[in-house]
């Protein structure tokens, strides 16, 4: 690396987005292509009522021309008990608060979980969220003022209403706006979006919203980067909000002619004519890469620059101006130590890309500014990929960063240059930069070993605020090593990569992945983790973690295998399902009745490898694995892969409900000899356990947030567990604003 700002690591992420409801379901999209613009559904507004207005003719308040944009699709459920929050009280809260707070849990728990939080003294939030007309403000204002005024209306035009009969109407004008309470008033300071977060996650640094308009996520990670780099922190979480389909906003941006008349978003095309509105919420967790290489974190990628720069005095307040774009542009690559103009210096950007006339235009002089002049076709292949994740979800306003931001974040991670849709016939100054764009996803190749991929994001806020950011690819240098042995996917033949595998396991011997077990995984080569000696002093042992690659390789999936709809390296579940024998090795199927269940291993959140290889990872609760584990026994583990897939289709190798069990009366499994794997399975060996039952988790109360009705798109798929603790009961979904504590209608 050349010198240049302290690179910052990006080690944990988590999004809920039109048409994702997680991260692999947000990945699977922007890899296919996938256009999550839909019209506006039913329950959102009366679109017969408000629609009937026209780009052509005057704009007039109250009326919109489009009727498409990107909606989060079914109820957003939060179990707010979860956190510690009685549903009582969230009934008329911001929803937007309790969405950013579950999905900053979840993008902590994509970096490894609390337990694996520094001092919480030193952790902070910063949250990109807007000042719009949000659903509880607007209830509030409708309970305060609009009954009043209606009342007072109806009195005037209709003067022979009684007294009686103008209150009756004005109680059931706010009966029909739903419950309210001290509790609700309370979450309508916007700050708390942030605030709540801290508070139920107990993070002691500094939390605080940010409000930049489109910028607004990318100020926020410009502001935890700026935390983490002067020592003030030492993991910061930051991203954006933005659930506010309000037909407000929308006549807004109908009356200011920003709304595509034709109803599709086309970033850099020749015919580009307006954005349409998304919603969403993305969050990242950062460390400093010194830190997270020190801590074993994977790393997604590494935040290399970033930077921030206003317009200053413009011909419009709203009108985009390429100088306060180029100034933060170049302060971002300033603080990397790059110089952006070099031929290798960026394979992607993720442009603001808003399809508005002024501002693709605005945005491409930029581009050619700062990156260069084109020298040939647009369509080079060797030409950078420039890109807009608007074309398939729509504008997500203060989240619109954080969207980029993970998008170029997954294309590193995955090595793949991800397509823009609607852009045939390109923006005619498109041929001027060094930029191209793409229709469909292409592997992102190097031409050496010695070149590092690079991406970049923009971010250019309404009224002249922009905000840029340069991220590169983790490298095998930015994973640590288990001391004693080696850590990373394995490759054909066993060769292992540097990547990261037992994280979780420092401090506790590993059991190597030896002949008797290989020999058992059917066509799957396995690379060994450590070379612990089982028998040395009788210490418990963890069970080895193996890397896969699983390219080519036939046979159904595994036991086990959940490839359920949480992001990539959700942790919580059983990392696999295990038969346990005094002295011996048991099979994984048929535990046989009268067996014992001992607490299950938690699965340590996934690292997502190269395309077509999968990666198993070490028990998450590794205590309470060392606890069970003693001389004597042994332990079979069965983790489940999908080998009929490709890794990049498949997710991430899941685990199942499955158990650890033993033996009725401690007696050895009915033939146990070596370890036996089902097809497409991995199978280590480890040391012995004692009782110890884990309970199944109890039903928790969920709170149902506004959605729209659910696509054609298909939602991900959960295979059932085939072995284990029952599931919990099946949890209710309704649609609307519903918490245990009633139900009020939508915005």
């Amino acid at each position: 690396m050349t010198a240049g700002q302290t690179p910052v690591a990006v080690v944990g992420m988590a999004v809920l987005l039109p048409g994702a409801r997680d991260l692999d379901a947000y990945w699977r999209n922007l890899r296919d292509g996938a256009d999550a613009i839909t019209e506006v559904p039913a329950d959102r507004w009366d679109a017969g009522h408000y629609h009937p207005g026209s780009a052509a003719g005057p704009a007039v308040a109250g009326r919109v021309y489009c009727r498409r944009g990107g909606f989060v699709t079914g109820p957003p459920e939060v179990e707010v008990t979860r956190y510690g929050i009685m549903p009582a009280s969230v009934a008329g809260a911001e929803p937007d608060q309790l969405i950013a707070l579950d999905v900053a849990a979840a993008a902590l728990t994509d970096a490894g979980g609390t337990e694996r939080l520094p001092d919480r003294h030193r952790a902070g939030v910063v949250l990109g969220r807007g000042g719009y007309l949000t659903p509880g403000l607007a209830r509030l204002d409708q309970r305060v003022r609009t009954a009043h005024q209606l009342v007072r209306t109806l009195g005037e035009l209709l003067p022979d209403l009684t007294a009686g009969q103008l209150d009756r109407i004005r109680t059931a004008f706010t009966d029909r706006l739903g419950p309210d309470s001290p509790d609700a008033a309370i979450g309508l300071v916007p700050n708390l979006a942030a605030s709540r977060i801290a508070n139920r996650l107990d993070l002691r640094g500094p939390a605080y919203t940010v409000d930049a308009a489109c910028a607004s996520s990318l100020v926020a990670v410009d502001q935890a980067v700026t935390a983490l780099t002067t020592g003030r922190c030492d993991l910061m979480l930051a991203g954006g909000v933005h659930h506010c389909h309000d037909i407000t906003l929308w006549s807004v941006f109908s009356q200011l002619r920003a709304l595509s008349p034709t109803e599709r978003i086309r970033p850099f095309h020749r015919a580009a004519d307006g954005i349409l509105i998304g919603e969403g919420t993305g969050v990242v967790v950062l460390k400093r890469l010194s830190d997270a290489v020190r801590d074993g974190d994977r790393v997604y990628a590494v935040i290399r620059g970033t930077g921030v720069a206003g317009d200053g005095r413009t011909a419009g307040l709203v009108t985009p101006d390429p100088g306060g774009q180029t100034r933060a542009v170049r302060q971002a690559w300033r603080a990397a130590g790059l110089d952006p103009a070099a031929p290798d210096s960026i394979g992607l950007l993720e442009a603001h890309g808003t399809a508005t006339p002024a501002g693709d235009t605005a945005e491409l002089s930029t581009l050619a500014e700062v990156f260069g002049p084109g020298a040939g076709g647009a369509g080079e292949p060797d030409r950078p990929v420039l890109g807009s994740v608007k074309s398939m979800i729509g504008h997500t306003m203060p989240a619109a960063g954080v969207a980029g931001l993970v998008k170029a974040v997954l294309a590193l991670h995955h090595r793949t240059l991800l397509p823009t849709l609607h852009c045939d016939d390109p923006h005619p100054a498109l041929a001027a930069t060094r930029f191209r764009t793409l229709d469909r996803a292409r592997p992102w190749d190097t031409d050496g070993p010695g070149r590092v991929r690079r991406a970049a994001v923009n971010a250019f806020g309404f009224g002249g605020i922009n905000a840029h950011v340069v991220l590169e690819e983790a490298t095998d240098a930015h994973h640590a090593t288990v001391p004693g042995g080696s850590r990373g996917r394995a490759r054909a033949g066993g060769t292992p990569v540097n990547g990261g595998l037992a994280e979780s396991v420092a401090g506790v011997d590993v059991v190597p992945v030896s002949g008797g077990v290989a020999d058992s995984v059917a066509g799957i080569d396995v690379a060994s983790v450590a070379g612990a000696d089982v028998a040395s002093e009788g210490r418990g042992v963890v069970a080895a973690v193996a890397g896969a690659s699983v390219g080519g390789v036939g046979g159904p999936p595994g036991p086990g295998v959940d490839r359920g709809p949480s992001g990539p390296g959700v942790g919580g579940g059983p990392v696999a399902t295990g038969v346990v024998s005094a002295g011996g090795t048991g099979a994984v199927p048929g535990a046989g009745d009268g067996a014992t269940p001992v607490g299950g291993a938690r699965r340590r959140p996934a690292r997502v490898g190269e395309p077509e290889r999968v990666l198993l990872l070490a028990a998450d609760d590794v205590d309470g694995l060392a606890a069970l584990l003693g001389a004597g026994d042994r332990v079979v583990l069965g983790a489940g892969l999908d080998p009929g897939r490709p890794h990049d289709d498949a997710g991430p190798a899941r685990s199942g409900s499955g158990s650890w069990t033993r033996p009725p009366n401690g007696s050895p499994w009915p033939g146990a000899r070596s370890p036996r794997a089902a097809p497409g399975t991995a199978a280590v060996t480890s040391g012995s356990v004692r009782d110890r039952c884990s309970a199944a988790p109890a039903a928790r109360s969920r709170s149902s947030f506004p959605a729209s009705r659910p696509t054609s798109r298909p939602a991900p798929t959960t295979s059932p567990p085939t072995s284990g603790c029952p599931r919990p009961p099946a949890r209710a979904r309704t649609s609307g604003w519903a918490t245990s504590a009633g139900t009020v209608s939508g915005s």
